[in-house]
């Protein structure tokens, strides 16, 4: 059963820094793709990150420059830095892992439960 479960979410004033981790079980890390989606309220989901088996990071242009994933395939986590970071930031962020970055991107794949990342003014 695979199970991702996420953390490092919190309250951050603009311009702030907050780092996520997402610990994955139950899937051979090392060879799946992994991402971040993000949803604010009323809000369409955002795919804004994803890191290949390999180490290619891709982003979306909203987040570009700003934000960093990584993985750590010893300790089957994947993290995602986020620096400078604005209002319209403020999201639940979940953790994403599929075969490949196709299947993240459809939407398809193992989702963590979320949390939450919310930017004041």
């Amino acid at each position: 059963q695979v199970q991702l479960v996420e953390s490092g979410g919190g309250l951050v004033q603009t311009g702030g820094s907050l780092s996520l981790s997402c610990a994955a079980s139950g899937i051979i890390f090392s060879i799946n793709a992994m991402g971040w989606y993000r949803q604010a309220p009323g809000k369409q989901r955002e795919l804004v990150a994803t890191i290949t088996s390999s180490g290619s990071t891709d982003y979306a242009d909203s987040v570009k420059g700003r934000f960093t994933i990584s993985r750590d395939n010893t300790k089957n986590t994947v993290y995602l830095r986020m620096n400078s970071l604005k209002p319209e930031d403020t999201a639940v962020y979940y953790c994403v892992s599929g075969l490949n970055t196709v299947v993240l991107q459809k939407g398809f794949g193992s989702w963590g439960q979320g949390t939450q990342v919310t930017v004041s003014s």
